[in-house]
């Protein structure tokens, strides 16, 4: 048996205790009303980031002489019974996606919300081709969204409180013993309730260049979403975080000196009215979120550079930023390399935060989705 829920690692034991608090509170949890009650009072403002098992997971499954995903179906969120042969648990043939549900000011009266999800679906089918494996077409892909969405409606916080964090996942679930594709795989979709990715919450960042491991290599997967890519950060990630950074920047494994990806989420540099940004170029994952600012920042009338950048730039830059899926949009306050800290501009009149504001006021439909980027469920 292989749990979902066992497989999320926690990181900082204090946020691990106030997770572990939230999921012993669901047993109070009105069904009847489908509302998490904890203490008398709906709950919504200690989500963390970890995994809250919800009520559905959808599940559909091909061969590999297939090679098409059709039509699945919904079940109760659970275990996965795989072969210790499974192609994923042998060779690490998996990938998968991120993406928000969301709510608006008006609640149920407005419906629930995705953003672009789309382009998850286009870049799941991108690394699934570079795993070989089949991947799911966009109009089943969609339509797994909306009936994970729909039947696990009642777990989407409320507008303000977080945002339901869905996981579409394509892994290959057939046995094989020599180096080869799997001869069966499973595509599923789960969800979770999600607050703040950091445990900062909304503050700013404190990250750490590292210099002794690299995320990823030229023609290896790391411009893909495989599952592969992320054990390996996982250690120099708990040393980061051991001496009190928030995440890792990392640097090219060939010059080790341009600016590559922060564990989880892309990263923008700004200096003046240029808004620059690491070029998508094998080595790193081409962000939705990043797409959007990056799209934004132009429509707002910045120079937007995807570029290589040196890691001797973060010393002159005026201001640092995250994007991504579970992240969102995240200030950088400092930057440590070789021993130096390098500080930050911060707060409302930021560009980062303007950028920021731009995005979520257009998923909240505070001003015009001109580009159709929200998709109302």
């Amino acid at each position: 048996m292989l749990g979902l829920a066992a497989a999320f690692c926690r990181y900082g034991s204090k946020f691990g205790m106030r997770q572990q608090r939230f999921i012993t509170a669901l047993s109070a949890c009105n069904k009847e009303e489908g509302q998490c009650v904890v203490g008398g009072h709906i709950d919504w403002d200690n989500l963390g980031f970890g995994i809250i098992p919800t009520d559905y997971m959808y599940v559909s499954s091909c061969t590999g002489d297939d090679g098409c995903f059709r039509q699945g179906k919904l079940r109760r969120f659970g275990n996965l019974e795989l072969s210790p042969a499974a192609g994923v648990l042998n060779y690490g043939q998996g990938v998968y996606e991120g993406t928000k549900a969301f709510r608006r000011e008006n609640g149920d009266k407005d419906g629930m919300f995705l953003f672009r999800p789309d382009l998850n679906a286009e870049r799941m089918q991108i690394s699934a081709a570079r795993m070989c494996m089949p991947s799911p077409s966009t109009p089943v892909f969609l339509d797994a969204l909306r009936q994970t969405l729909l039947a696990n409606r009642r777990w989407i916080p409320p507008h303000g409180k977080g945002s339901l964090y869905i996981r579409p996942m394509v892994i290959g679930s057939g046995p094989v013993l020599g180096l080869a594709p799997a001869p069966l795989y499973t595509f599923l979709v789960y969800a979770s309730p999600v607050g703040n990715y950091f445990k900062e919450g909304t503050a700013p960042l404190n990250l750490y260049v590292e210099e002794d491991f690299h995320r990823a290599s030229r023609g290896g997967a790391a411009g893909v979403k495989s599952i592969t890519n992320y054990a390996p950060v996982m250690k120099p990630l708990m040393t980061a975080k051991s001496r009190g950074f928030s995440d890792v920047l990392y640097l090219d494994s060939v010059h080790k000196r341009y600016v590559e990806e922060v564990s989880s989420c892309n990263i923008f540099i700004v200096k003046g009215n240029v808004v620059s940004t690491p070029a998508t170029n094998g080595t790193i994952l081409p962000g939705i979120t990043r797409r959007s600012i990056i799209e934004i920042a132009r429509d707002l009338g910045h120079e937007v550079e995807e570029r290589e950048v040196d890691v001797e730039e973060l010393s002159g830059a005026d201001e640092v930023f995250c994007t991504g899926t579970a992240v969102g949009v995240a200030p950088v306050g400092s930057i440590t390399y070789k021993g130096k800290r390098m500080e930050y501009k911060l707060g409302e009149e930021t560009v980062g935060k303007k950028l920021g504001s731009t995005l979520f006021d257009i998923q909240r439909g505070a001003i015009a989705d001109k580009n159709g980027w929200v998709v109302r469920i």
